[in-house]
């Protein structure tokens, strides 16, 4: 059976107030929406309509900010075997106790693809670096390594090797790990 896999950031499914902030230009982060509510089943929609439930999910952080059991009945529905790059609002203790990922981690290197899974983009430096933190490690070539991070929003990443997949640059939608490695 082949499994897919996908990568997404910043769900912050049940997060309210998400649909109230603005950018810089006066306009709504996540605009469409009339309610969280409908964020939400749009995100477990968009989630499903890709991700088969054999596939792997790296969820990059930020999964949920608010009432846990709101949370709990929308994560259950959606498909694949979830992993998660832990952000900055994530309560790893809950996921850990509810067993909601498969793993939990701080980061995670696919070199066959050429990218490191962060939750905010790394410094570019540490892209130059090999996974344990040498400078040219064998078999680690530093030109060939894109950071796929969240945390922004919908903000640009920073210029060089960088590719942003949270929900609101992404359609809501997962995205393929073959539609983001080095070519």
């Amino acid at each position: 059976m082949s499994r897919d896999i996908w990568i997404i950031s910043d769900t912050h499914f049940v997060h309210k107030n998400i649909l109230g902030f603005k950018d810089n230009e006066g306009n709504l982060m996540r605009p469409g929406f009339d309610s969280v509510d409908h964020m939400n089943e749009y995100m477990v929609q968009q989630w499903n309509s890709v991700v088969k439930p054999g596939d792997i999910v790296y969820h990059l952080g930020d999964v949920v900010i608010g009432p846990k059991d709101q949370f709990l009945p929308l994560f259950k529905r959606l498909n694949g075997s979830k992993r998660l790059v832990v952000g900055n609002h994530d309560d790893i203790k809950f996921m850990a106790k509810k067993e909601l990922f498969t793993k939990i981690m701080m980061w995670r290197m696919f070199r066959e693809f050429g990218l490191l899974l962060t939750h905010v983009p790394v410094h570019e430096s540490s892209l130059r670096r090999g996974p344990h933190g040498h400078e040219h490690e064998a078999d680690y070539d530093p030109t060939q390594t894109i950071n796929v991070h969240g945390d922004l929003h919908d903000k640009p990443s920073p210029p060089g090797p960088y590719q942003c997949v949270c929900v609101e640059q992404v359609n809501y939608t997962p995205v393929n790990i073959e539609n983001l490695r080095i070519r």
